[in-house]
């Protein structure tokens, strides 16, 4: 995964983070991961027989438009898609950078959205819920902070368009359920999404904690790059699992048909209350737009 890397100082460090922020976000909306292109590329060379559907199509053609379509995205410099999304910005923040924080770094990472929608052309798509009206520059974002070790800030941008978000679920389900019913839960909920989050995607499952935790879980999976598998065996089984089984659907890109309806399925846990089984599941689009940049005092 291709990271942005660069330097400040604690006088200089509120406007690099605005500028660097500005550059992930046009760097997200318009550059496909490598990962994700790559999965891509497999899909549609898949060996098996291809499933003929709409008049003369079949998923090998719509894979072809939609590679193509990501590469003329990062060769014209223009967004993947025309939902660029609603920005999801997971900052990681080391302990050692403390002193340095002076300013409103929230402030600091909506003024680098901001910029980047303008810079980038990119759609406004941020609304006050119950009014509709909406911001017109992509703020506020949604954040997500966690103190790490070391002096350096990362901050990964996932900006997630509202055909895969909106086809994401939470379950609250009974620990006796095991395996089968998380597999069952999940599997079921791309069933029911069918067509509607633009797959082939990624499916972000996250098992445990809270019902809050859940969701962030599922949410965090999906900046997990394709082929990256968890670190336990025991999910990593799991995740494949999920994968065989969701690709048994026969959904296809597009929801066209076809034997890939997912690319990957990422699954992160945490534990959880004896009596509660949480499972949630994070849809992501073909257009599994991600990038990370560091931050190094």
């Amino acid at each position: 995964m291709s990271i942005l890397k660069r330097t400040a100082t604690r006088e200089t460090l509120e406007d690099t983070i605005k500028d660097f922020v500005c550059n992930l976000a046009v760097k997200a909306a318009i550059e496909l991961p490598d990962d994700v292109l790559t999965a891509l590329k497999r899909a549609r060379d898949h060996k098996e027989e291809p499933r003929t559907i709409h008049r003369n199509y079949h998923y090998k053609n719509i894979l072809d438009i939609i590679i193509k379509n990501a590469l003329i995205a990062r060769e014209e410099r223009i967004p993947i898609c025309q939902d660029t999304g609603i920005d999801c910005v997971f900052l990681e923040l080391g302990a050692g950078v403390g002193g340095s924080i002076t300013f409103d770094i929230y402030e600091a990472i909506n003024e680098g959205i901001r910029q980047g929608t303008k810079k980038g052309f990119l759609r406004a798509s941020v609304a006050d819920p119950v009014t509709r009206a909406n911001s017109g520059d992509n703020t506020p974002s949604i954040i997500h902070t966690d103190i790490v070790k070391g002096s350096d800030i990362k901050i990964s941008i996932l900006p997630k368009g509202c055909g895969s978000e909106n086809m994401s679920a939470l379950f609250m389900l009974s620990p006796s359920v095991g395996i089968e019913g998380i597999t069952d839960a999940v599997v079921s909920q791309v069933k029911r999404a069918g067509p509607n989050p633009c797959p082939p995607g990624i499916i972000g499952v996250g098992i445990g904690g809270t019902m809050d935790q859940c969701a962030l879980l599922a949410k965090k999976a999906l900046l997990r790059p394709i082929g990256v598998h968890h670190e336990r065996d025991d999910i990593r089984d799991l995740e494949q699992r999920l994968l065989s089984s969701i690709n048994r659907l026969g959904i296809g890109p597009l929801g066209l048909g076809g034997p890939i309806t997912a690319l990957w399925v990422s699954v992160e846990v945490y534990p959880c209350h004896i009596a509660s089984l949480p499972v949630a599941v994070n849809y992501q689009c073909h257009a599994a737009r991600r990038a990370t940049g560091i931050i190094s005092l």
